[in-house]
């Protein structure tokens, strides 16, 4: 069951569902999802550094950098390219729920992907949502930090997880803020 504003909003009021800073009543809660902003940290890739991307051998920092915006300031995404950016707002999923990040519909109509493949929160998650964003447009297309980003939606559980992200084994994205590198690396194989 996807929770409703009312659902939500009362989450948000008791504490269950964190979400700093608090979201505009009126701008941001939609029917049944809340509306996240974009941070002012990027992560682009480099490929000059490298020439391709072991993922269990490499340190991404050694191919990637990081721009950091002022709040007027666009990031300007250009056809193809690809760049970690997050949510400037902190969220924390409590144990019984599992949470979604979808892009907006506003910027899917200009070509803008919001997340590759990882658009599933576990329950228990804490921390900034790091996006995965992409220009599928033959144009490149201004992103605003502040900027309304994506939209998180929650949805209830039978029961709460036995074991929630940050107990369990290999969180290894637990308590991030800011765009965060892949940590397949960390991963036991």
């Amino acid at each position: 069951m996807i929770l409703s504003d009312g659902e939500i909003l009362q989450r948000l009021a008791t504490g269950d569902i964190i979400i700093d800073p608090e979201p505009d009543r009126d701008i941001q809660v939609g029917p049944s999802s809340v509306d996240l902003r974009l941070g002012k940290e990027f992560i682009v890739f480099r490929r000059e550094k490298k020439p391709f991307i072991d993922p269990f051998a490499d340190d991404p920092t050694l191919f990637t950098e990081k721009v950091v915006l002022s709040e007027d300031e666009p990031f300007i995404i250009h056809p193809g390219e690809f760049v970690l950016a997050s949510t400037e707002e902190y969220v924390k999923v409590p144990a019984d729920l599992v949470a979604r990040v979808d892009g907006r519909s506003s910027l899917g109509r200009l070509g803008i992907i919001i997340h590759a493949t990882a658009g599933f929160i576990d329950p228990g998650f804490e921390g900034t949502i790091t996006l995965e964003i992409t220009n599928i447009n033959v144009m490149p297309v201004a992103l605003y930090p502040g900027m309304r980003i994506c939209q998180i939606s929650f949805e209830a559980m039978q029961s709460p997880a036995e074991r929630p992200y940050g107990i369990k084994t290999g969180s290894k994205y637990q308590g991030q803020r800011g765009p965060t590198v892949s940590r397949l690396k960390w991963d036991r194989r």
